[in-house]
């Protein structure tokens, strides 16, 4: 896997575009000035997170007596599962009454951003090629950077594009990620029988 295809997967998996509308509805009693600090502050923590998973996420598979194999078909099943409620659902409001003030963690950085599937995934990477790290470091930064690019401007681009062009891409890059995800599973059975 390349860093650009890494980036790809890693950035349909955080699924910017998806929780657009969860990040608005979370921080839709909070002052527009304070929001945009707030999206920093949870895209910097589940950055964070992921960073921990990434490095240590190994030692954590073979703690737990994890083989690569039941790794990749986990998370294939796991971005399968999340692809077709995407595809199906669109955005979920699981916070629909926030209690009064800002989120801090939780649902914003995990597990909106930082989710079992983006876990999942930079376990994946760095357990297929631990001497890569820096490559996946890179992927990860990239697409957490272009992710809170586009959180960052999520009511812009609310006003700019409209609630359907979002809710139909949304649905696309469910439908890229139901591919990603089958390939993982293909490619796991793969490995188990040559």
């Amino acid at each position: 896997m390349s860093v650009l295809s890494a980036a790809v997967l890693l950035f349909l998996v955080i699924d910017p575009l998806g929780n657009v509308p969860f990040f608005l509805c979370v921080l839709n009693k909070v002052d527009e000035r304070r929001r945009k600090a707030i999206i920093l502050r949870e895209l910097g923590i589940a950055f964070a997170v992921l960073v921990l998973f990434l490095f240590f996420g190994q030692y954590l598979l073979v703690l737990l007596q994890i083989s690569e194999p039941s790794l990749s078909i986990a998370g294939g099943i796991i971005l399968f599962i999340i692809a077709l409620r995407m595809i199906f659902l669109g955005s979920e409001k699981v916070f629909e009454d926030t209690r009064e003030g800002e989120p801090f963690i939780v649902p914003l950085a995990i597990p909106s951003v930082a989710g079992p599937s983006a876990m999942a995934a930079v376990l994946l990477l760095m357990s297929r090629d631990p001497g890569r790290w820096p490559e996946w470091l890179a992927a990860l930064a990239a697409a957490c950077l272009l992710s809170g690019l586009i959180l960052f401007s999520a009511s812009n681009l609310i006003r700019l594009v409209g609630d359907r062009v979002l809710f139909a891409t949304e649905r696309l890059m469910g439908m890229i990620l139901t591919t990603v995800a089958v390939e993982m599973f293909l490619s796991a059975l793969r490995t188990l029988c040559p």
